[in-house]
């Protein structure tokens, strides 16, 4: 069984809520939003923006760069189980073709972004190139909920569209990563991250396992759960976020080098796995316990994020929409079809070679991670506003993919 509906009212629901506020709101009143946006809650704090040589802690920043970094931990997490444990869904032959169509998925949109942008004219591929990676997103939640839509719950495409989102998610996390730094590089900061997740690793996780080898009572891990539970994890985690925040890299990322630390389940279900919330490992108990906080803070990231006025629509709107709209299609067709057919890797039973087409629709609803691409691949401005609203306009990629549907007979296939 998939929990989808509860992982949308959970997650996706107040998110849309906050971006359509802060639509609204923008195109009323852009001047009382902008200040909203900006408000300083902390000026010269030892966190924040860096300006003039004191950082200054705003709620757009204690959002985006600390807030989301439960967001992306969550993903992480989940793209973690899906890399390493017994029936992860990225292990294995079953795996191999839809990793194929995510690089599609992510070489098509950059070729079509940068394409057409060159095609524009010099002014403006300089003006939006560092945009490239915006469209190579896909929301994996709002993906999911219209694959089920167009395909039904039980068809073997749904399954194929999960693998290919939490694959995208994971290449996503290292193009932010590497591409994507906040301010300039001081990777010394890093050690600290790296040390920090050894250090909370070793004695916290491996050392109790190791203690208790041949006994079945497990004593030593047994305390460490009771009395110390998720705390040392909590301080790792506030470390390797400042390490991130002082290295340069986008510090919504800080907590990534903590998630593979936390003492895991054997075994992965899958996303949306009815199963997933019945697991007590620390793991898995942490994300449940983060699940309300991240609805809360996944609306404020809307609220703070989608306030574009409608007159901002520019180059770089249509930019993201061609790279996900068709881009992303053509390279997850293109790419599934020579790992299905020429090296012979194959497709899931019931699933036909014409239904990439329509994955690749549903996969270029970018939305969340395209709104916060958007935002950090350009300052603030009119070319940030552009690309935002091709983020939101993606939305219609839902539309593109029903159309998909009945065009190539896709038969609903009911769990």
């Amino acid at each position: 069984m998939y929990r989808v509906w509860n992982f949308l009212n959970e997650y996706s629901l107040l998110l849309i809520l906050g971006a359509v506020t802060a639509l609204i709101w923008a195109n009323i009143d852009y001047a009382s939003y902008h200040h909203f946006v900006e408000f300083v809650i902390w000026d010269d704090a030892p966190i924040g923006h860096y300006h003039h040589g004191h950082r200054t802690l705003t709620l757009h920043y204690l959002v985006n760069d600390l807030l989301m970094a439960l967001f992306f931990a969550i993903a992480a997490k989940e793209v973690w189980e899906a890399v390493i444990l017994k029936n992860g869904s990225l292990r294995g032959k079953k795996a191999a073709t839809p990793l194929f169509a995510t690089a599609g998925g992510m070489f098509g949109p950059i070729g079509v972004y940068l394409g057409l942008a060159l095609i524009m004219g010099s002014d403006t591929y300089n003006a939006v190139a560092n945009g490239w990676a915006i469209p190579t997103a896909t929301d994996i939640a709002f993906s999911y909920l219209v694959g089920r839509l167009v395909f039904g719950a039980g068809h073997p495409a749904v399954r194929f569209l999960l693998l290919l989102a939490i694959a995208d998610d994971a290449a996503g996390l290292i193009i932010l990563a590497i591409f994507y730094p906040s301010a300039e590089l001081a990777p010394e900061w890093l050690l600290l991250s790296l040390i920090t997740a050894i250090v909370v690793f070793v004695g916290f996780n491996w050392l109790p396992r190791f203690t208790d080898r041949g006994n079945q009572a497990r004593p030593n891990s047994t305390w460490v759960r009771k009395n110390l539970n998720y705390f040392p994890y909590l301080i790792a985690s506030c470390l390797s976020w400042y390490g991130f925040m002082r290295s340069g890299l986008h510090p919504a990322l800080g907590l990534l080098p903590i998630v593979p630390t936390i003492p895991h389940a054997d075994r992965a279900f899958g996303f949306f796995s009815e199963a997933e919330s019945y697991l007590n490992d620390l793991l898995n108990v942490i994300e449940h316990a983060l699940k309300r906080p991240v609805e809360v803070i996944l609306f404020f990231f809307g609220l703070l994020n989608a306030g574009v006025q409608f007159s901002s629509m520019g180059d770089a709107t249509w930019l993201v929409l061609a790279g996900l709209l068709v881009g992303k299609p053509i390279g997850i067709v293109l790419f599934g079809w020579i790992a299905a057919v020429p090296f012979k890797l194959g497709i899931p039973q019931g699933m036909r070679i014409i239904d990439l087409v329509v994955i690749g629709c549903v996969a270029a609803i970018g939305f969340t991670v395209s709104l916060f691409v958007a935002g950090v691949a350009f300052d603030a401005g009119p070319v940030q506003d552009a690309a935002k609203m091709g983020a939101l306009l993606s939305f219609g990629a839902a539309i593109v993919s029903i159309i998909a549907g009945k065009l190539s007979s896709v038969q609903k296939q009911p769990l």
